[in-house]
């Protein structure tokens, strides 16, 4: 069984929160009744929200990179992988005299090449690779194949590119020529006759002798903003239409890696493309039940790639960096505190590469990468779920040696994830906050999964929290339909309704709650490790879940400032099934609404406003419901649930609205101000 599967049922409890068998709470059966008279008082502003309330969590998880967002097509384009050839297979007639062959080099950034030896061509000899789960080409679209190519003895001239479909149709051909004695970037473009999910790549080559070959490549040219060798344009702009205060990235159990050796090391993934250091993905054998022997990081999405991501979605950068501490759900391997100093200097050199000068190391190869200019990082996470006093050893030497250097950057702590997925979880996070009430971080980062009834019963776990304390980082959440970890977790309504519930109380403690995100953040169809993910996509589409509209909903309608929301005195925190909170907007002079009816009837919400001249007589609607709490959406219904837009009058002093059974509802109303 997978490790973090062994480590649940080692703890007893947790079966009874998560097991996929254990009884939870389900949504109650309601009857109708009297109009819930709720109470806005926009004269008292409880506090503002940040502009990072809703952010993005970015981990190279389920192929959310290579296979996903980075749009290369070839799987293992420099044969780095464990076997040389994994995703590749080698062409030629049976019995000819030709051969593949692994050339080690001296050079650790890129440790090998392929040589083809080629005696007898015969009808052909060449190479297939095969994609991420095949190859998504599309009909008219350019495509840029390139290769790294030395000729080593003979007389092999050319290389001859095809794309093929499933059956082994041909879409399209091209062929280069000008092979010598020395490295060099050949290049062409093909561009294919239809659109095909599962195409592959044929590499032949033309005449007798041996030839080497690096770095294989094809690019759609239709990428985001037409960057050459870019990202997926429709999975950026799904990120985009979030409008995101924030992209954390890498991870993520990713920083940590497995062992060290395997921890995210942000220098190995930025300068050449070609210089960069493949490693193998932690998810490649995290669990037994969707083994990934493929998968590893090519890092064509790295350091510079993902601050230049943030900067394009307007988002605050949010690197986590490793603390010399390895994953432990894993090995938890250590690095002994007096050779802790290269983790602390990856840390200063890091911040020095995303706002020194020019005129420094890092800084000036960030401008050589194409960007002079800063990108202005305020935030730096120390670890991802790390706990234990191994790590405020760690943490606090990290954190000084930052503070002396850069006083004004923001640090984010960890607390080990979910307290009650890790041994002793809830007295290691008291321990940790223990720590924190000493060290005064100024963000500490809190993790949830858990059934959906938690997320709806604990729509007040920030009420009681120290309002002079740090301020919290929410930084993976989602309600897990079976089980955490669990294959058969769905995005259902059900999971999507009630984290909806859960961000009112998030919302409406703004005051502490600084920023939050959702995760996982992608997945591919099939090459997914974990479930539940906000986007799904496959090789040529994409589309955005239940709880991916919840969260548009509220990071597109997030207000300036949070204002009281009350029935009977009381926060709306699931009284009658009802979860609620309010804002306004400065900027537009309008009041917003959230409000979630988790009850299985329609209910009537009374809205009185205080505080105000009057409201406009217009008002507008978004309304996300299904009926079907199991029901979810999938590539064939991309939009099953999805949000709908309506408008609804008011009488100038407040507004009535029908909630519809088990839905989500944002509310907004211009208002005058009192005189």
């Amino acid at each position: 069984m997978n490790k973090i599967v062994n480590i649940l049922l080692a703890i007893g409890s947790v079966a009874l929160v998560y097991g996929c068998s254990a009884p939870r709470a389900e949504i109650p059966v309601s009857s109708p009744g009297q109009p819930l008279a709720l109470r806005v008082d926009a004269s008292q502003v409880i506090a503002p929200i940040a502009p990072t309330m809703y952010g993005i969590f970015f981990e190279d998880i389920n192929f959310a990179i290579d296979g996903g967002l980075y749009a290369e097509l070839v799987k293992n384009r420099s044969f780095e992988f464990d076997k040389p050839l994994r995703g590749w297979k080698f062409l030629k007639d049976e019995g000819l005299g030709a051969r593949a062959l692994p050339i080690s080099t001296s050079n650790p950034r890129n440790s090998r090449f392929m040589r083809i030896q080629i005696n007898d061509p015969g009808t052909g000899v060449g190479l297939m690779n095969e994609g991420f789960r095949g190859m998504g080409i599309k009909k008219g679209i350019p495509h840029d194949f390139s290769i790294q190519v030395k000729g080593f003895e003979g007389n092999v001239s050319a290389i001859r590119i095809e794309l093929a479909d499933s059956l082994g149709a041909i879409l399209a051909e091209s062929r280069i020529t000008g092979i010598n004695e020395n490295w060099q970037t050949l290049e062409t473009t093909l561009t294919p006759s239809k659109t095909e999910a599962k195409a592959v790549m044929n590499i032949w080559f033309e005449g007798v002798g041996s030839v080497d070959i690096d770095m294989v490549s094809l690019f759609p040219t239709d990428t985001w903003k037409g960057r050459k060798k870019g990202l997926r344009a429709d999975l950026v702009e799904l990120l985009a239409d979030l409008n995101p205060g924030f992209l954390r990235f890498p991870g993520g159990c990713i920083v940590e890696g497995f062992d060290l050796s395997q921890r995210y090391q942000w220098k190995n993934t930025v300068g050449d493309i070609d210089d960069r250091v493949v490693t193998i993905n932690r998810w490649n054998f995290e669990f037994d039940h969707r083994p990934a022997p493929d998968y590893y990081q090519s890092f064509g999405v790295g350091f510079y790639e993902y601050f230049l991501l943030a900067e394009d979605l307007d988002a605050e950068p949010m690197p986590i960096i490793n603390c010399g501490m390895a994953c432990q759900f894993n090995t938890g391997e250590l690095v002994p505190l007096d050779e802790l100093e290269p983790y602390i200097q990856d840390a200063l050199d890091l911040i020095e590469f995303a706002n020194g000068s020019i005129d420094t190391k890092w800084g000036k190869l960030r401008a050589d990468m194409g960007h002079p200019e800063p990108f202005n990082l305020k935030m730096l996470g120390i670890g991802n779920e790390q706990w234990g006093p191994q790590y405020i050893e760690r943490y606090v030497p990290m954190v000084e040696a930052v503070k002396k250097s850069y006083p004004e950057m923001q640090i984010i702590a960890a607390t080990g994830s979910d307290g009650s997925i890790f041994p002793n979880g809830e007295e290691e996070i008291k321990y940790l906050w223990e720590q924190y009430q000493k060290l005064q971080p100024e963000i500490v980062d809190e993790h949830f999964y858990r059934n959906p009834d938690w997320f709806r019963e604990n729509a007040s776990w920030y009420d009681d929290y120290d309002r002079d304390g740090p301020k919290l980082f929410v930084g993976e959440y989602a309600s897990q339909s079976v089980g955490v970890a669990s294959p058969d977790n769905k995005n259902n309504w059900e999971t999507a309704l009630s984290e909806a519930a859960f961000m009112t109380g998030l919302e409406r403690n703004a005051e502490v709650v600084q920023m939050t995100s959702y995760a996982p953040l992608f997945a591919h169809a099939e090459g997914w490790q974990w479930t539940p993910d906000l986007i799904w996509f496959n090789n040529l589409d994409a589309y955005g879940t239940a709880n991916y509209y919840v969260q548009k909903m509220f990071s597109n309608n997030a207000g300036t400032h949070v204002l009281p929301l009350t029935y009977e005195g009381e926060p709306v925190t699931g009284q009658k099934n009802l979860y609620a909170s309010a804002a306004k907007d400065e900027e537009t002079n309008e009041l917003i609404l959230k409000v979630v009816n988790a009850a299985d009837v329609a209910q009537e919400g009374s809205f009185s406003i205080e505080g105000i001249e009057s409201l406009k007589k217009n008002g507008q609607l978004q309304i996300l419901s299904s009926q079907d709490l199991s029901a979810f959406n999938t590539f064939d219904q991309t939009s099953k649930i999805s949000p709908r837009e309506s408008t609804f009058e008011t009488d100038g002093n407040g507004l009535s609205i029908t909630l519809e059974p088990y839905s989500f509802y944002i509310i907004r109303v211009g208002f005058e101000q009192l005189p």
